[in-house]
């Protein structure tokens, strides 16, 4: 079972690695010039497939801008760039502006890992229209996701009982069964797709980048990361300092953090997140429908999960609402306050015997479309997350962890610990414990932290800030709710953004947009 709250950014639609032998030899371009020299072909996008999240071909912007898609071809494995090829997807919309005034193509990755960007740039391109006006909008499935090589590992049926497993042991025998479906799990990626699985390591993607901003014909990489996308960002920015453009990090992934720490920062994150929840439904004009206090609140939610424990209830038939589905689905409400309203229905109607609404959250978290088909955003996730952190843990490392993660939450505790169960016996390496970001010779890069985000905790924006190195990182903070700060249309940090992206304005580090 990957952790749920490394679904970053993709739950909306996570550490890095670097080994000291992939740096040998880095240069600024890519090696093979067969490679940097390829014609993309671009040609209407066809109809997401499953590994994508199924749906229709994305609609033309408001202004009839067409969405144009192409694969690019680059080297399976970078430490051989002539052997053999994968092709990764790669999505734009032309800019609006007079050619004169396009500075070149902006690359949007939005974080997972694990997230389509071929599917996910056409769902918030009307969010970017202003960057349009001097800039190509871009994205791309990253390596291992989607169109790009997926990783596939059990099928549907199988990814149904994966997601209603308990997740949560309670004694022996629970936590045999959850390191058996682990292992099980983990068996089928590497039957499925052990070609893949040695490359898709963060620093693989970053360097897919240098190679797409040469292809793309731009001498430097203008780059909107999110989430993982932060993460993916500081990595480039350490492999190619001297080819960073204009760059934007928003929700940042703490850069010092091994998978213990970053999934116990992450509880404490959604704990705060649910804190403000609760705290937000009895500071309402009406009477809250789920509790009398905020306490009140947070009590009912732990007895339905404790409930959900003994005795599921009827979800979307014929799939029962499990304690684990419902942890999920709370946790996908409370990464946007645009969702806290479902999150209240959800609730309601959980309390009543109906588990549809939070288990139709839980999938949004999980890729699952109606028609029960799952995309491949955790199998990539987890892949890539077992091939970049190097750590591996035990049910005894976990128990004895048990005691720090439940003190930091009730309610996410005991999951996010056991989470970090997902990376045991997986079949290829782990590379680091962190990644590595410093940037020395970088031009200025944009860092917004959220002070109420969940998945990504503010405080991780200052720590990706002293890790780029002096004279790079640029520290913005949002005080606001959700996971991300320019999405939540605030004026203040969109006009940052916007100051930087479009006419190279950096903002004075330690400006607070509220």
């Amino acid at each position: 079972m990957p952790s749920l709250l490394r679904l970053r950014a993709a739950a909306l639609t996570a550490s890095a690695v670097l080994l000291s032998t992939l740096l040998a030899g880095c240069g600024d371009d890519a090696k093979d010039e067969d490679l940097t020299r390829q014609d993309l072909s671009w040609k209407g996008c066809p109809a997401p497939d499953a590994a994508q999240g199924g749906g229709t071909s994305p609609s033309p912007l408001p202004d009839d801008g067409e969405w144009q898609c192409a694969t690019m071809k680059a080297p399976l494995d970078w430490d051989d760039p002539k052997g053999d090829t994968i092709g990764l997807e790669l999505i734009r919309v032309r800019t609006t502006g007079p050619e004169n005034a396009r500075i070149g193509s902006l690359i949007f990755n939005f974080g997972g890992p694990g997230g389509s960007g071929v599917t996910s740039l056409p769902a918030f391109a009307e969010g970017y229209e202003k960057l349009r006006t001097r800039y190509d909008l871009v994205s791309f499935d990253p390596r291992g996701v989607g169109r790009s090589e997926p990783v596939i590992c059990e099928n549907d049926q199988q990814l149904d009982a994966y997601f209603q497993q308990d997740a949560t042991p309670d004694d022996a025998a629970e936590r045999t069964e959850l390191v058996d479906n682990t292992k099980e799990f983990n068996d089928a990626c590497e039957d499925n797709s052990g070609k893949i699985l040695p490359h898709v390591r963060t620093t693989d993607t970053a360097r897919d980048l240098n190679l797409m901003r040469q292809v793309l014909g731009d001498d430097k990489l203008h780059y909107f990361g999110i989430s993982y996308g932060t993460e993916l960002g500081g990595v480039y920015a350490h492999l190619f300092p001297s080819r960073v453009g204009r760059a934007v990090f928003d929700a940042v992934v703490d850069p010092t953090q091994n998978p213990e720490q970053g999934s116990l920062g992450q509880t404490k994150g959604f704990q705060r997140a649910l804190d403000n929840f609760a705290e937000n439904c009895v500071s309402q004009v009406e009477e809250c429908p789920i509790g009398d206090s905020a306490q009140d609140v947070k009590d009912r939610i732990a007895r339905l999960l404790a409930d959900l424990d003994r005795n599921p209830i009827p979800g979307i038939f014929p799939r029962q609402l499990t304690q684990t589905q419902a942890t999920s689905g709370i946790a996908q409400a409370l990464y946007s306050q645009d969702f806290w309203e479902y999150l209240t229905e959800g609730l309601e109607q959980a309390y009543d015997g109906d588990g549809r609404i939070l288990l139709s959250l839980a999938d949004a978290m999980n890729g699952r479309s109606e028609n029960g088909e799952y995309s491949n955003i955790t199998p990539a996730n987890i892949a890539i997350n077992c091939a970049d952190d190097k750590p591996r843990y035990d049910t005894a490392d976990v128990e004895r962890k048990l005691p720090e993660f439940r003190a930091a939450s009730d309610l996410f505790g005991d999951y996010l610990a056991w989470s970090l169960l997902s990376c045991t016996d997986w079949p290829v390496p782990g590379a680091a414990n962190d990644p590595d970001v410093s940037a020395p010779g970088s031009a200025p890069i944009l860092v917004i932290g959220n002070t109420g985000d969940p998945a990504t905790p503010y405080e991780g924006a200052r720590a990706m800030v002293n890790e780029l190195g002096k004279g790079v990182g640029v520290e913005l903070t949002y005080r606001g709710q959700g996971h991300g700060a320019y999405d939540s249309k605030n004026p203040c940090v969109q006009g940052a953004v916007d100051g930087y992206l479009l006419d190279g304005k950096v903002p004075p580090t330690g400006t607070v947009c509220t």
